[in-house]
């Protein structure tokens, strides 16, 4: 996801994407643990990724409402 997507986001939008992420995260690496194929090996990166901006956006936000 780009990062002005997610800026535009609210908190309720950000906690929905996220836990959608870490489930999906956790789906490709159980795969991987089983020893079945991938189909595309950097989707783990690219959802580790995600899941570390969309956790950076939450806090920016939080911190500017105190």
């Amino acid at each position: 996801m780009k990062t002005k997507e997610l800026h535009s986001m609210d908190t309720k939008d950000l906690d929905k994407r996220l836990s959608e992420l870490k489930l999906e995260l956790m789906k490709e690496i159980g795969n991987v643990k089983r020893g079945r194929p991938i189909k595309n090996p950097g989707k783990i990166r690219v959802l580790r990724k995600d899941i570390a901006r969309i956790l950076t956006i939450k806090r920016q936000k939080s911190v500017v409402k105190k």
